[in-house]
């Protein structure tokens, strides 16, 4: 899967690098999807691989788009790798994990948007600043977008504009983003002339 080009946006919206080698105790690594290929190719950039490995903690779970990489991720032989069925269930893994993370830990995340703004947000949540957790998107573009009027959230959007799953608002995705709530946000397109409302287009596949 070739890296995501994005184009360039507002300040707000994540931008994301490639996972890179760092010293560190324990190396968390939180993938979905295409991410495995992330993985794979930060423990080949290593210089010592297997001492990078023996300190390795992989969660991951495929992507919303039905991606499932399982295999590359054991085929590594990391000291710890877990595959959670769900990304909820990830997410209640990795919470886990963080409860004893060791100083010196270092953090990656990789594959969509949604898992790496979930995780980012839980992390930071530790104290963790987002400027020291690395990121680099993997897969599918699908967009996690909170409703500014119903404050619901709607996963896995696809399309521009979209229903609010939870008010039935018509929405037009901005790329506004909200570290705190992992989430672009989405503004009432038809809000000052009632029912024009331009054709959906798929903006994120």
């Amino acid at each position: 899967m070739t890296k995501t080009e994005f184009p360039p946006a507002i300040k707000s919206r994540p931008v994301y690098g490639q996972l890179e080698p760092r010293p560190g105790a324990l190396h968390l690594i939180v993938a979905d999807g295409e991410g495995a290929e992330a993985v794979t190719d930060l423990f080949a950039k290593a210089k010592d691989r297997q001492a990078m490995l023996d300190t390795a903690h992989i969660l991951y779970t495929a992507g919303p788009n039905g991606t499932d990489q399982w295999d590359q991720i054991a085929a590594l032989g990391a000291r710890q790798a877990q595959r959670a069925a769900s990304l909820p269930t990830l997410l209640f893994r990795l919470a886990r994990v963080l409860q004893d993370m060791p100083m010196g830990a270092q953090i990656y995340l990789t594959g969509t948007e949604g898992l790496m703004g979930q995780a980012e947000r839980d992390v930071m949540a530790l104290g963790f600043p987002h400027a020291d957790i690395q990121k680099e998107h993997r897969g599918s573009t699908v967009r996690r977008v909170q409703c500014v009027h119903c404050k619901g959230i709607t996963e896995n959007v696809k399309t521009d504009p979209f229903q609010c799953s939870h008010c039935g608002l018509h929405l037009f995705v901005r790329d506004h983003y909200s570290r705190r709530l992992a989430a672009f946000q989405g503004v009432n397109i038809d809000a000052e002339d009632k029912g024009q409302i331009p054709p959906a287009v798929e903006r994120f596949k």
